[in-house]
């Protein structure tokens, strides 16, 4: 049973406001609002972090809610490569979650960590394009997962590369979903960015498109645990929803340098901080 060692009022107002938060950057960023409510419930609050991870979730799957159909009507989001990849990340979350019954808390803190800070390096400038980056990928052009998105010239048309790749590492962020409650849409946006070589704000769109489901798909098993408590998720819920409302508003006008940026930065300093909490160091 998860003890609040606050009054109920107070705390339920932070956890709303922090919510906001998660879930404006979650639906700027792609990362499903879990990257930043975990670390504040864990670190902040003093929830554990079992329970962080069942309320990240349900911020990851009212963030999607939120955000996804406005970027679908937009036409920022690939439907065609979100069904395809998440058929991956739900394995990967039935999986993960099996596993994260098992794993203690300090286990699961340090990977979070590890994990957020890799990817804040990695995605912190713009992919190097491949050689035949503007020739079609022979599995994409049969799959027809080639698009178009708005930009401010029109509709700009691109080329979606190695999708097996893209594949097996939606599995590894279905897992990851699972284990640190973040949606994976850290790995997912990493994957569609970096790997498929997606333009950026169709791979954050796209991403919130899938994450819903990933995390729908582990919160069940953490549901079925008890380790959804709702103190915690019923002001996450709430919060993450209107944060990902107004992220969704906010997206079209945002430079793709300036959500890199707030992107590497949100993840980076969470990462670490989450891997001084798992090594037990006192700052």
């Amino acid at each position: 049973m998860l003890r609040i060692c606050m009054d109920s009022g107070v705390f339920i107002g932070v956890v709303g406001a922090s919510a906001i938060a998660a879930g404006l950057l979650g639906a700027l960023t792609g990362l499903g609002g879990g990257v930043v409510l975990t670390p504040i419930l864990v670190l902040a609050l003093g929830v554990d972090v079992h329970y962080a991870v069942g309320a990240s979730l349900v911020a990851v799957i009212a963030t999607s809610s939120g955000s996804a159909a406005a970027y679908v009507r937009d036409g920022y989001s690939n439907i065609r490569i979100g069904m395809l990849l998440e058929v991956g990340t739900v394995f990967g979350a039935l999986v993960g979650a099996l596993i994260a019954k098992w794993l203690p808390g300090t286990v699961i803190t340090l990977v979070f960590g590890a994990v957020m800070i890799w990817t804040a390096w990695a995605s912190r400038k713009p992919p190097t394009p491949s050689p035949h980056i503007d020739r079609p990928d022979p599995l994409a052009q049969k799959l027809n997962l080639d698009g178009d998105y708005p930009t401010k010239e029109g509709l700009t048309h691109y080329h979606v590369q190695r999708v097996p790749a893209g594949f097996a590492i939606m599995f590894l962020a279905g897992a990851l979903s699972a284990i640190a409650g973040i949606g994976s849409g850290i790995l997912k946006v990493f994957a569609m960015d970096r790997v498929m070589q997606l333009p950026f704000k169709v791979s954050t769109t796209t991403s919130n498109f899938m994450i819903g489901v990933t995390a729908a798909a582990s919160a069940g098993v953490y549901l079925h645990r008890g380790q959804i408590e709702p103190a915690v998720a019923a002001p996450v819920a709430g919060g993450a929803l209107i944060g990902s409302f107004l992220g969704a508003k906010i997206l079209p006008g945002v430079k793709t340098k300036r959500l890199r940026v707030i992107f590497a930065l949100a993840v980076g300093l969470a990462g670490i901080q989450m891997v001084v909490k798992g090594l037990g160091v006192h700052l």
